[in-house]
């Protein structure tokens, strides 16, 4: 799946369902979309890939069928700019306010919606570029912003209001941190924020996404009107299956 098509899926309300992936193999990017699922996102913020790590990755990915994605390490243009060029959309973390949203938006877009740095030569480009690459780019590639503290979802209307993005995204994990209750993802002050965002989202038809630890979190999710459903990372995944059969198996 290209993300000219997720973006596609989302805005034509459906749901999509993806995982982070911070293992550094190709061959697990690709089985993800073999899977079924919709898009992975190659977690640059918490884990280990780089820039470099994540050019066959995104290869792979769109191999197997799935949308690929970076989350970058910071809402920097630099970071945002190289997640691009190899060919994949972009998820920015920590954003807090509509002028955090606008430098992300500006630096994830091309001129006339924003100012991303250019060379066409690049694998978004197919190396080779063309007159309409810029447009292509800022019609195809999906931009996710997160908000993942308090500051965030007290800004919530301004940051919706801030044009050129695809999703907002919800960091549970982060946003127990910022409300003092560290991994309590389930507490009364999370959940609340969390409706609230989703409910103003709606209001101005925007795409929300979410992490879920698993299946029944999901599904609550997905009640709720999220969308864009991350669905746990490949490392639990893994571990969790290896130590369900070993226990199966040993009993």
């Amino acid at each position: 799946m290209s993300g000219d098509h997720l973006r596609g899926q989302l805005h034509d309300g459906e749901t999509a369902l993806g995982t982070l992936q911070i293992f550094d193999s190709p061959q697990v990017a690709e089985s993800i979309g073999v899977a079924g699922m919709d898009f992975v996102v190659f977690d640059q913020e918490h884990g280990p890939l780089t820039a470099e790590t994540t050019l066959p990755l995104t290869m792979a990915a769109e191999r197997g069928g799935a949308a690929p994605l970076v989350r970058v390490r910071r809402n920097s243009p630099a970071e945002i700019q190289r997640a691009l060029d190899v060919g994949a959309g972009v998820q920015i973390p920590q954003i807090e306010s509509a002028s955090d949203a606008e430098r992300a938006v500006s630096a994830a877009r091309f001129d006339p919606v924003g100012s991303r740095g250019l060379s066409q030569y690049v694998r978004a480009g197919g190396y080779v570029g063309g007159p309409e690459y810029t447009d292509r780019q800022n019609e195809e590639q999906p931009v996710v912003l997160q908000v993942e503290g308090e500051r965030g979802v007290e800004n919530v209307d301004e940051i919706l209001a801030v044009d050129g993005f695809d999703v907002l995204f919800l960091g549970p994990y982060d946003l127990s941190q910022s409300f003092g209750v560290p991994g309590e993802i389930r507490h009364e002050r999370v959940q609340e924020a969390m409706k609230h965002v989703v409910e103003r989202a709606e209001a101005t038809g925007t795409v929300v996404g979410a992490f879920a630890d698993d299946v029944g979190i999901a599904r609550e999710l997905v009640d709720l009107g999220v969308q864009y459903v991350m669905l746990s990372v490949d490392a639990p995944i893994f571990v969790d299956a290896v130590r369900d059969s070993v226990a199966e198996i040993t009993r």
